[in-house]
C-alpha cells in the first residue's frame, strides 16, 4: 500500500451490511484506508463480515471500535443515528472524520449538531444499493459511476474543508461521482426520485395481496415485469426505509401530496377516454427514461434492463 493511495490510517464500520460493507470492500481494494474495525449491535452481522474478510477486526460496542480511528463510517438506518451520535461524542478520537450514508440528510445533520468541535461530521449519500441487505450483498464495484450527494453543515473551518476534502477523495477513489447540495435540498430530491417510488412499491405490492378475488399463486405466476421490478423494491430492507419515512416525512409528504394531483388527473383521464392525456402522460415518462440511460444511470438493455439469465 502505497502512503499515496491511502487517504485514511484507521477506519471503523459501525453497520457491515450492504452500504457499509461495499465501503470496506471498496477501500481494501483501492487502498484508501489501512485498516477496518467493524461492529454492529448485531453480533453475527459483525462476524460474518470478519469471516468474509470485509472488515480487518471486530468490535464489541462502539467505544473500542471508533477509539483508534481517523475514519468513522456511520451506515446504520437513519433512526439510529441519534443514538451513535450521543455515542461518538465521549468515544471518538480527537481528529476523527465521521461520514454517514444515510438516505435523509436533514435529520441526521441535527442529530450531530452536538459533537465536538474537533470532531469533523460530513454528511454522504451514496446514491447506489440494491434490494439486498447484509454483508453477504456488499460488492466493491456498488460506487462505480454512481453519485455521492454531500450536505456539509455550515462550518467552514480549515480543518473541517481538510476533512471535506479527503471525503471527496476517498469517494473518488471508490469511482463515484460527487456532487454537493444543501439537506434540505437532497431531502426533496430524494423524496422524488427514491422515496416515494419505494412507497408507491410496498403499497402497490401490498395491495395486490389484498386483491381476495386474485389468488396468490396467480399473482405470482403472471408477474409481468413491470410488477415484478416492484417486487424487487419491495423487498428492501423493512427496517431501514420505517427510519427513512419517519425521518423525512416533511418531504415525502408533500412530493406524495403531487403525485397524488396527478394520479387523479390520470384516473379522470381513464374514465373520460382522454387518450391524448394519456398519451402525453406516458410519453413524458418515457422521455425521462431515455435521458436517465442517456446519463448512464441505468441500461437500455430490453427485459427491464435484466440478462438472459433474468438478473
Amino acid at each position: 500500500m502505497s502512503d499515496e493511495q491511502q487517504i485514511f490510517e484507521h477506519a471503523a464500520i459501525i453497520g457491515p451490511g450492504l452500504i457499509g460493507g461495499s465501503i470496506a470492500r471498496a477501500a481494501h481494494e483501492t487502498d484508501a484506508v489501512g485498516r477496518i474495525t467493524g461492529y454492529d449491535k448485531d453480533e453475527r452481522i459483525t462476524a460474518r463480515a470478519l469471516e468474509l474478510g470485509v472488515i480487518d477486526d471486530a468490535a464489541s460496542d462502539i467505544a473500542s471500535a471508533v477509539g483508534a480511528a481517523d475514519l468513522i463510517i456511520i451506515a446504520t438506518p437513519v433512526g439510529a443515528a441519534s443514538d451513535v451520535f450521543a455515542q461518538l461524542k465521549d468515544a471518538a478520537a480527537p481528529g476523527a472524520v465521521i461520514i454517514d450514508v444515510g438516505s435523509v440528510k436533514k435529520s441526521v445533520c441535527d442529530a450531530a449538531a452536538n459533537l465536538r468541535d474537533d470532531l469533523y461530521f460530513v454528511p454522504c449519500h451514496p446514491v447506489a444499493g440494491t434490494e439486498q441487505s447484509g454483508p453477504d450483498a456488499g460488492f466493491a464495484k456498488l460506487f462505480e459511476d454512481r453519485w455521492c450527494i454531500i450536505t456539509p453543515p455550515p462550518r467552514d473551518d480549515a480543518p473541517y474543508r481538510k476533512a471535506l476534502q479527503k471525503v471527496e477523495r476517498l469517494w473518488a477513489a471508490f469511482g463515484a461521482h460527487v456532487e454537493v447540495m444543501d439537506a434540505d435540498h437532497h431531502d426533496l430530491a430524494l423524496a422524488v426520485t427514491s422515496h416515494l417510488p419505494h412507497l408507491i412499491a410496498f403499497t402497490l405490492v401490498g395491495a395486490a395481496d389484498d386483491v381476495e378475488s386474485v389468488a396468490q399463486a396467480e399473482v405470482i405466476k403472471y408477474s409481468a415485469g413491470g410488477f415484478r421490478d416492484f417486487t424487487r423494491i419491495a423487498a428492501s430492507d423493512p427496517i431501514m426505509w420505517r427510519d427513512v419515512f419517519l425521518n423525512n416525512k416533511d418531504a415525502i409528504l408533500e412530493v406524495l401530496g403531487r403525485f397524488s394531483e396527478e394520479l387523479s388527473l390520470m384516473q379522470r383521464a381513464i374514465r373520460w377516454g382522454d387518450g391524448e392525456a394519456l398519451e402525453k402522460a406516458f410519453a413524458r415518462g418515457r422521455s425521462l427514461r431515455r435521458a436517465i440511460v442517456d446519463a448512464g444511470q441505468e441500461t437500455a438493455a430490453p427485459n427491464f434492463g435484466r440478462d438472459e439469465e433474468g438478473h
